[in-house]
């Protein structure tokens, strides 16, 4: 029979080590949940987890950036749609103005509903944003304002500065109030000073002006749903790569319970059989031998 030695002692005693090493790292995957404590655990999975992480935190702000300017393109186009039923009063009372029936008296009433009219459609015209900025004034302060004599002018910017949304550009998310409501403003006032004067002919003249700014409104809310629709698809985008990119990370960092606990298992009772074998030879000795 062959006597234990010191070189049996230390490979069994490395053998027990090791396999309690094991045993307490898959413990402690079991209960963080993660595969990965440390980045030797897995170099290769490690990096790949660092680059998922830094593109998580690009479409985070991404993500941002598109929620608000779905929201600013929202508003923007609640405003146009609210100045577009006003237009469609202004165009019946303008047809209701050209009857040939109604006073002087009459037409300068339906001036002052027109001149109301024209008032609501100043204020949404120079609506803000939820950043306080000019939704129509173009990058600058404001978007129209009235002069001394009570004239509606543009006074907004030409260039709005767009907003980056990642992967998808930029959007542009604040309109040039002077190309798509300054006729309406000239025409509406146009409008009120015909009925004022009792000129059939500036009625006329109004109506296919009112006309042909409505068509201009329903271009510009047709630009703005286009870039709302595009905000939209590129949330839907985002959802889809961060699903994937979650079920990636989850596969090299998250812990299987089920595997983990099998490999548990089959570590504890290889460590606890090595323990009890080394036990027992440990106890013998050449005079229990002879014996």
């Amino acid at each position: 029979m062959r006597i234990s030695t010191q070189q049996f002692y230390a490979r069994s005693q490395g053998q027990m080590t090791s396999l309690g090493a094991a045993a307490d790292r898959v413990q402690n995957q079991i209960a963080t949940g993660k595969r990965l404590a440390a980045p030797s655990d897995d170099a290769v999975a490690h990096q790949r987890l660092a680059g998922l992480k830094r593109d998580a935190a690009d479409d985070a702000a991404a993500r941002t950036n598109i929620e608000l300017s779905a929201t600013m393109l929202a508003a923007s186009d609640a405003a146009l749609g609210a100045i577009e039923k006003q237009m469609q009063r202004a165009s019946e009372l303008a047809l209701q103005a050209r009857n040939d029936t109604l006073s002087p008296s009459d037409r300068a009433a339906i001036a002052t509903t027109i001149d109301g009219l024209i008032d609501d459609i100043f204020t949404l015209a120079n609506s803000r944003d939820i950043r306080g900025q000019s939704s129509f004034g173009g990058g600058g302060d404001a978007a129209f304002a009235r002069d001394a004599g009570g004239a509606i002018a543009y006074v907004g910017g030409t260039a709005a500065s767009p907003i980056p949304v990642g992967q998808a550009g930029e959007v542009q998310v604040v309109e040039q109030g002077g190309a798509i409501l300054g006729d309406a403003f000239v025409t509406l006032q146009a409008l009120s000073a015909a009925l004022q004067a009792n000129d059939a002919t500036g009625i006329g003249n109004a109506v296919d002006g009112l006309a042909t700014a409505a068509e201009t409104i329903a271009a510009a809310r047709g630009s703005i749903g286009a870039r709302a629709i595009r905000m939209d698809m590129e949330l839907t985008r985002l959802d889809n790569v961060s699903l994937s990119r979650e079920e990636a990370r989850s596969g090299m960092e998250d812990t299987d319970i089920s595997a983990a606990v099998t490999e548990l298992q089959k570590t504890l009772t290889v460590l606890q059989a090595t323990q009890a074998s080394f036990g027992k030879l440990t106890a013998l000795s050449l005079f229990d031998y002879l014996r």
